[in-house]
């Protein structure tokens, strides 16, 4: 893609919203030999929606974000791309079809640049030939006003992004994707390793994506931060969906219940209390 310019009016996505939704799961299975990471899984992604997938470490999420993001295949169940059915053949293919995923450990070089992050693998060029070079003007000064769009404001785009915090780097990830043309933005746990103020910054910015017409994918453990920003919510537990609710059928209290395992967490709470009483 070196030397490419962005889609027209790729800041901002104006993806129709007639009901269709941009990636949808239709009891979706995955097996890796006779072990089975997912199965009968369900979700929707549409335009201007969070949609939040919520489970405990081994619950799937991680096979989930590789359908979705074309690094693996699925065994069963139906996989549909703007109401299209299909088979992501890689990552590359689901970039092409609008889909990017921003992993939680962040593929950036700390050392460079945050301008030369944010155009890593995409660098525009001018000249012809042998004269042939880096257009780093452009790249500068289009990355601070696609940070600045997105509500960013850094001191300085030439500082190494290695220095920046996680919150702060996790949003330059979410605005390059928003600039490249994503019209589905797949984020692995960006909140997982931050404390209370970052994380609030990072949920800021998903909502901001959410504004800017994406529909984006929310993994996360945590409920609270789901419930804050997410319209749509699956339940994940040992690879298969235990709910699925839209924000208006259900409370924050009732979403950490169920996610925090519900009848099996009162039946632990009897048990301690009859230890207890022992």
């Amino acid at each position: 893609m070196t030397g490419t310019t962005p889609p027209a009016g790729s800041t901002a996505v104006t993806a129709a919203n007639d009901g269709t939704a941009l990636v949808e799961l239709d009891a979706v299975s995955k097996y890796y030999g006779n072990i089975r990471a997912l199965e009968g899984v369900s979700l929707e992604v549409h335009p201007g929606e969070i949609t939040c997938v919520l489970g405990d470490n081994g619950a799937g999420k991680s096979t989930l974000i590789k359908i979705i993001s074309g690094l693996h295949g699925h065994d069963g169940g139906t996989l549909r791309i703007d109401g299209e059915e299909t088979a992501l053949a890689s990552p590359r293919d689901a970039l092409d079809r609008g889909i990017a995923t921003v992993y939680q450990d962040l593929a950036v070089v700390p050392l460079m640049p945050v301008w030369r992050n944010f155009f890593l693998g995409s660098e525009p060029t001018k000249g012809t030939g042998p004269l042939r070079r880096l257009d780093v003007a452009r790249m500068r000064e289009t990355t601070r006003a696609e940070l600045l769009r997105m509500g960013i404001d850094l001191r300085d785009v030439d500082q190494p992004i290695g220095t920046l915090s996680g919150g702060e780097r996790q949003c330059v990830a979410i605005a390059r994707a928003v600039y490249f043309g994503a019209k589905v933005l797949v984020l692995d746990e960006p909140t997982a390793a931050l404390g209370v103020k970052q994380s609030g910054v990072v949920l800021k910015y998903v909502a901001a994506a959410r504004d800017a017409g994406l529909g984006v994918v929310l993994i996360t453990h945590n409920p609270h931060h789901a419930y804050l920003v997410g319209d749509r919510f699956v339940l994940l537990k040992r690879g298969t969906m235990t709910a699925s609710h839209t924000k208006d059928a259900v409370t924050l209290d009732e979403l950490t219940r169920q996610m925090a395992g519900g009848s099996e967490l009162e039946d632990l709470r009897h048990e301690l209390e009859r230890a207890h009483a022992t």
